[in-house]
């Protein structure tokens, strides 16, 4: 849930002149003459961000024995998520430093991080001799044993014995599972042809160590890929996630990363990228970018050389995948030539002409159904995003405005805007976006420490649509999401419906480059730090934070007892409240509680949500069973009983609301010459049609509607003022 918030940037500015009224001092501490890499890049860096999380952060953690102990644990664990790697004895070597990594931190003293990655490098060559060996071998499933998969509450192995056992026991879990599947598939082939004949437990259970194997070697091969800065990222995130969630250093390759999903859009050649043993494999192409327009690339193309134009071609196989992707990205109109061999086993010599590539999953899309004879329009919006670098690039208010527009020349009767799984992004989008549906007013409170609080406001008198409206909400909906929904909420402008409240993050977020602060210093590229600088609060005066948004109408969720939010996470910043702005509720919304109660009905009645608050429950109680046999036998049983009670909830995925979800006029025409775009609207639009929540905010739609007529569109009706009630 690392949804990032970049505040307005009159703020940014502000925050930048704070921190540079000491930073002379600091720049100059840490000025290096030479032209080699300073060896002490790291400590650098250490200081850097000490530097910055004390001016800048909103209420940064005091860096105490406590906060100690909470970086000791987040870094091993980091280190050794599953208990596979270290021994007790080495945890009992690190423990000697869990009570001093706040005052290593503040001296940059890098010696805990140096034991630990040198402990973990020897340790991980251990484990790969471990793992082919007992892979070499036939397994024995007829004994009588079980494992534990509950790592969090598991000890470290005592020894080297202990750690071989656990290792065993692991991969004995691992391939019991897929033996007994493929048994499964060969027992179906069987029945589908009687004169199939089937393969031999013996090969089944050769072929489950293979797959097995080569799967444990990809997942090495990916960490060999992982140089020592790789690591000391870790290791510094580990302290920075401490001060808050949601403050974090990224290393180059992120910030890179971080760009590309906030704007969802980069300078490259529009292909998704992945490693197979020593080779990049081409896993996607992304429509509409330029390997996809040249029609010359294709999944399962392993790239061999990468040259830029006329320069001689590099050698990428055995490269890290990240810098095999350095060599393939960059500016807009260069050009890129890749060696590939090619899906039938030839090699090719591709010309790539780069280009900026829009990620189109990221952007709003919407769709159009019609019920009980009037039209809907359903939008979707994954993320609120922006592109900072360019004030005319894409963003999600510019975005979600043409999608009402064209809602409206279909002549729509109401608007469900889905922000489910929605992590947040931008957060002056969120101001454009509610000012569609609102005339004007206060959308969001942001306080940063020692200053007043400001209020952003919709100052845009026009209002997009005054129609009926819908906004669905689920327990991943976060940040930017819950700043949309309590607006919405609080002038009563539209129902929230989903689950019983969204993830409760309700902070904001600055990504401060670090080499501004550096001068004349050859340290290369020290990456960023994502930053909590303020927090933002409902024009109502709660937060958002640990609280999020409780839904108008609570819709049953399958993961709803499953602890994944803000307040399930142990150094959350704290809920508070502020006074609330000043702001007038919508009036015509006659229908309004009505339509909230006939929702609850609704739901209370309908036997799918039943089904789904029945499975919610089941779920739960299955989490929290973590013993599992590694006896065939005993192995089979459990599978077959919990197969057998998971029929119960089989519905839920067949479900079907009988509803007809289309694309506008534009996106046909786009689609006749795009068949991938038109193959992800289909899956789009059939994923809606077996979506019970939409099938229900529809609903809610008919509740609102004042007459079966159209729905008056840019009505410049001004809305009754009314004193808002403090929360």
């Amino acid at each position: 849930m690392n949804a990032i918030i970049k505040f307005m940037k009159r703020n940014y500015k502000i925050l930048i002149a704070v921190l540079c009224l000491s930073v002379t001092l600091f720049a100059f501490k840490i000025n290096a003459d030479n032209t080699d890499p300073d060896p002490n890049r790291d400590k650098t860096l250490l200081e850097l961000l000490a530097f910055v999380i004390e001016k800048g952060h909103y209420s940064p953690a005091e860096i105490n024995d406590e906060f100690s102990k909470g970086v000791f644990k987040d870094y091993v664990t980091a280190l050794d998520p599953s208990k596979r790697f270290f021994l007790q004895s080495d945890i009992d070597e690190f423990k000697q430093y869990e009570l001093q990594l706040d005052d290593l931190f503040l001296m940059k003293d890098l010696t805990f991080f140096n034991l630990t990655y040198t402990r973990l490098m020897k340790r991980m060559e251990e484990s790969k001799k471990r793992y082919k060996t007992l892979l070499a071998q036939p397994l024995n499933y007829t004994v009588d044993e079980t494992f534990n998969a509950d790592y969090d509450s598991a000890p470290y192995a005592k020894n080297t014995a202990e750690i071989n056992e656990r290792w065993r026991k692991q991969i004995k879990l691992s391939t019991l599972s897929s033996l007994v599947t493929k048994q499964k598939l060969e027992e179906d082939k069987k029945k589908t042809d009687p004169n199939y004949k089937e393969k031999s437990f013996e090969k089944l259970e050769k072929e489950t160590r293979e797959n097995s194997l080569k799967s444990l070697d990809d997942n090495f091969s990916l960490i060999k890929d992982l140089n020592k800065e790789d690591w000391f990222s870790v290791y510094v995130n580990s302290i920075m996630t401490r001060f808050d969630p949601h403050t974090s250093y990224f290393a180059p390759e992120d910030k890179d990363r971080f760009d590309v999903n906030i704007s969802g859009k980069l300078e490259g050649i529009g292909a998704r990228l992945t490693k197979k043993n020593d080779f990049t494999q081409i896993d996607e192409l992304i429509s509409g970018g330029p390997a996809w327009k040249g029609k010359q690339l294709e999944a399962g193309d392993m790239i061999l050389k990468v040259a830029q134009g006329n320069e001689e071609p590099v050698d990428v196989v055995g490269m890290r995948l990240d810098d095999v992707v350095k060599k393939i990205k960059g500016h807009k109109g260069t050009e890129v030539k890749l060696t590939v061999k090619k899906v039938d086993g030839t090699i090719k010599v591709i010309s790539i002409i780069r280009d900026v590539v829009e990620i189109e999953e990221t952007y709003a899309k919407s769709s159009i159904v019609e019920k009980n004879g009037l039209k809907y329009g359903v939008i979707y919006l994954p993320k609120f995003y922006i592109d900072f670098e360019n004030k005319d690039g894409r963003d999600a208010g510019k975005d979600i405005a043409k999608e009402v527009e064209r809602l409206k020349k279909e002549d729509i009767s109401g608007i469900v805007l889905d922000v489910r799984d929605d992590g947040g992004g931008s957060l002056s989008t969120v101001v454009d976006i509610a000012g569609l549906f609102i005339e004007e007013g206060p959308i969001v409170q942001v306080k940063t420490v020692g200053k007043k609080k400001e209020v952003l406001y919709d100052k845009d008198k026009k209002i997009e649509w005054d129609g009926p409206l819908v906004i669905m909400v689920n327990s991943f909906s976060a940040s930017a999401s819950e700043i949309l929904a309590a607006a919405i909420q609080d002038y009563k402008r539209g129902i929230i419906i989903g689950s019983k409240q969204t993830y409760g993050k309700g902070t904001v977020q600055n990504v401060l480059d670090l080499n501004q602060f550096v001068r004349n210093a050859n340290y290369g590229d020290l990456g960023a730090l994502k930053i909590t600088g303020q927090k933002f609060y409902r024009i109502n005066g709660g937060s958002t934070q640990l609280e999020g948004v409780h839904s108008d109408v609570v819709m049953p969720d399958r993961y709803a007892y499953l602890k994944m939010g803000e307040r399930d996470i142990d150094n959350a910043m704290p809920w508070d409240k502020i006074d609330p702005a000043d702001y007038s509720t919508w009036t015509q919304n006659q229908k309004f509680n009505q339509a909230i109660a006939n929702s609850k009905n609704r739901i209370a009645q309908n036997p799918q949500f039943k089904l789904i608050e029945d499975n919610a429950r089941w779920i739960d109680v299955k989490n929290k069973e973590n013993t599992y046999s590694l006896n065939i036998t005993s192995f089979k049983a459990t599978q077959e009983q919990v197969e057998n009670e998971g029929k119960k909830y089989k519905p839920i995925s067949e479900y079907k609301n009988d509803l007809v979800f289309k694309s506008l006029p534009y996106e046909d025409l786009e689609m006749k010459s795009d068949a991938s775009l038109k193959e992800k609207r289909d899956a789009w639009h059939q994923a809606l049609s077996k979506d019970v929540y939409v099938e229900e905010a529809l609903n809610v739609l008919d509740d609102l509607q004042t007459t079966k007529n159209n729905v008056v569109k840019n009505s410049s009706t001004k809305i009754k003022k009314e004193k808002a009630i403090k929360s």
